[in-house]
């Protein structure tokens, strides 16, 4: 069973029907008990930085997402979701996030011609045998939708980028933390493998 982290951000129903396509039995929660009892936990999410970590606190989520860290229970990360597991985000200034994986989050530079936020496809350069990128071929186009972009301080922990105005750490990787900025449940049969790679770890 997959737990995704129900804490009133948006895009939780679209990553629910991911997984049951999949044939992936799933619950959304803030049960802690359920939460740490599943296979499998998601952190979802579009919406503010500093607005989810609130709720994160409110919902007493976050004690409960560092423990299924410790359990190695499989943990995945999407849009927001990445954002919140690093350190800082230029988008709220003085809130830290989650810091469990080490890194800023910094809003994606003004440029002539390129429309911030960065909505659409962008194809992925793969790196470093990413487990979520199993089957996947380098240059495969996924899914975004955002305004502000990770910059991880570990390099070896960075499995796929993109390039929008900067260079994008897109996915990430270390034990059994996994994110994705991009949206996979919105990126069509790429996106179904990489959440199939997930379900399968």
């Amino acid at each position: 069973m997959i737990a995704i982290i129900d804490y009133d951000a948006g895009n939780i129903k679209s990553v629910e029907k991911a997984f049951q396509f999949l044939g992936e039995e799933t619950v959304l929660s803030r049960d802690r008990d359920i939460i740490l009892s599943a296979d499998k936990v998601v952190l979802p999410g579009v919406g503010a930085f500093g607005d989810a970590m609130a709720k994160l606190k409110d919902y007493n989520l976050v004690n409960t997402i560092y423990d299924v860290v410790d359990k190695k229970t499989p943990f995945l990360g999407i849009c927001l979701g990445l954002q919140l597991l690093f350190e800082s985000s230029d988008e709220s200034e003085g809130i830290p996030g989650l810091g469990i994986l080490h890194g800023k989050i910094s809003k994606i530079p003004d440029k002539a011609g390129f429309k911030i936020p960065h909505i659409g496809w962008n194809s992925l350069e793969l790196a470093d045998s990413g487990r979520l990128f199993e089957g996947i071929d380098n240059q495969s186009y996924v899914y975004f939708v955002h305004s502000y972009y990770l910059q991880a301080t570990e390099q070896e922990i960075v499995k796929a980028t993109t390039e929008y105005v900067a260079h994008i750490h897109a996915s990430v990787e270390k034990d059994n933390v996994f994110a994705c900025q991009f949206h996979p449940e919105k990126s069509g049969n790429v996106g179904l493998k990489i959440l199939d790679n997930f379900r399968k770890l």
